[in-house]
């Protein structure tokens, strides 16, 4: 898959294409049959599909301070796209300019003058230029005057939950908002059936106050992204991967929260590792959320949190095998 940064790392002789755009922050279910489509409709026209994203979150610069928290990383977008059989992942920087074209100069500069698109999908609650004035009906128009089509497609799928048989088996609409409200809820099992995967949150390994190697349960503590998707306070099972060895993924019992235990103040995410006595400080990991254990709670004696997370390991262990 290529990747492009901007409009500028256009091939010479680049021909037509069909194209996707959007957030796709997560990339979750309904992205990814949107995508699916992309990649169909492109391979029966003998043309290369492309996935049109933005960075930053247009919220951020439109609306400084209103960032939605980040389900996936900007790389981590990247593999999941590549993943499916998507040609070109082209990541336009979101600026106060591009923001300000309206939507007729958006459709013909970015995807008519550039990219060439002999067709474009995105989903129906799609909408593009200057104060969001652009829909799928006005896409469509504009595509009928510069000589490709549109198609709005709902973000829809059946929840894994359940069965094509079962009753409460119900199609649903996906989006990141909802996935969003499963994390910031600590349902991560909720998340992980609108994602289609375990939520990922990567960080880097920092030096911790060390309590937990006192306690014999020494962590891992992680320094995540700014505006990352961190879990509801609380203790979790996961899969810990380090990035530079994506192929060995470790169990943990991950505790998320100000430890009040030990009357803190600050939130930490810091994962106890099963049966291995490694030190991954300074090393870039990711946190695959698969289940909850329990509330963070606060304990009256070290004796009593230890026990407590004696539980938590022997959980760890049956919930991930």
């Amino acid at each position: 898959m290529q990747r492009w940064r901007g409009l500028g790392d256009l091939p010479g002789g680049w021909g037509r294409c069909v194209v996707t755009i959007g957030v796709f922050d997560g990339v979750h279910r309904g992205h990814q049959e949107l995508i699916a489509r992309t990649v169909e409709a492109a391979a029966g026209r003998g043309v290369p599909s492309v996935v049109v994203t933005f960075d930053p979150h247009p919220s951020e610069v439109l609306r400084p301070g209103t960032h939605p928290a980040q389900l996936t990383t900007l790389r981590r977008k990247a593999e999941l796209v590549e993943s499916l059989g998507v040609d070109v992942f082209c990541v336009l920087p979101f600026t106060l300019e591009l923001s300000r074209l309206s939507p007729h100069e958006f459709v013909h500069e970015v995807l008519v003058d550039r990219l060439h698109a002999a067709a474009v999908l995105v989903g129906d609650n799609f909408t593009f230029g200057a104060k969001a004035a652009g829909n799928v009906a006005l896409l469509r128009e504009l595509g009928r005057r510069f000589g490709f089509v549109a198609y709005g497609a709902e973000l829809q799928g059946r929840s894994l939950a359940g069965h094509s048989d079962d009753p409460i088996s119900t199609d649903i609409t996906f989006s990141s908002t909802y996935v969003r409200s499963c994390i910031d809820a600590g349902d991560v099992v909720a998340a992980a059936d609108a994602l289609g995967r375990p939520h990922r949150l990567e960080g880097i390994v920092v030096r911790g106050d060390r309590r937990g190697h006192d306690l014999g349960y020494p962590t891992a503590n992680l320094s995540t992204a700014r505006f990352a998707a961190v879990p509801a306070d609380g203790v979790y099972t996961a899969w810990f991967t380090r990035l530079s060895d994506p192929d060995r993924r470790l169990r943990a019992a991950v505790s998320v929260g100000t430890n009040p235990t030990f009357s803190g103040r600050e939130r930490t995410v810091e994962a106890f590792v099963l049966d291995v006595d490694e030190d991954f400080y300074g090393q870039h990991v990711a946190l695959d959320f698969v289940s909850r254990l329990r509330d963070q709670e606060r304990f009256g004696r070290s004796a009593d949190l230890v026990k407590q997370i004696d539980e938590d390991v022997v959980r760890t262990r049956d919930a991930l095998g």
